[in-house]
């Protein structure tokens, strides 16, 4: 009986905490949503300003299977521009991280060489687009009011 008290007690007072955080969750969703959304963004404006360069690298050092190195740069960059601003407004999030999540993969698996701090940047990316995808955009997102729109605003997301 004892114990039992002292979880009792201490889910009481764990709960303001607990509330606190959950009301955190549209920000923290949002905040994720925004810095991956810059990174690829701003990468597939690196890759706009100079064209022959970024069909070089797909060329010469990433070996993007199946597809042609011109395909592969215009598939590529087009992800990396259009993808982010869906996950800025939240807007078909899960698809859009689902497909940063392929870009990401990909560049990874097309680099015949690759430092260990990169390699962990991909893979903090990755977390973050994973958790967007499993979890949603949060509260702070376009899909959120579309979706309690189509239910007449009763369902809670």
């Amino acid at each position: 009986m004892m114990l039992k008290s002292l979880i009792l007690k201490t889910e009481q007072l764990a709960q303001p905490f607990v509330k606190a955080l959950n009301a955190l969750q549209g920000v923290a969703a949002l905040l994720a949503r925004l810095y991956v959304a810059k990174v690829f963004f701003m990468s597939g404006l690196t890759k706009l300003r100079d064209w022959d360069i970024t069909l070089a690298l797909f060329m010469d050092e990433y070996k993007v299977p199946l597809l042609s190195p011109e395909v592969a740069a215009v598939l590529g960059t087009a992800g990396e521009l259009a993808l982010p601003v869906l996950l800025v407004f939240g807007l078909g999030t899960r698809f859009a991280a689902l497909g940063l999540s392929v870009v990401n993969v990909v560049a990874v698996l097309s680099l015949t060489e690759i430092a260990p701090a990169a390699l962990q940047q991909h893979v903090f990316w990755g977390t973050l687009l994973a958790a967007i995808a499993i979890f949603g955009p949060g509260r702070l997102a376009l899909d959120h009011w579309v979706q309690r729109l189509g239910r007449g605003g009763n369902d809670r997301f």
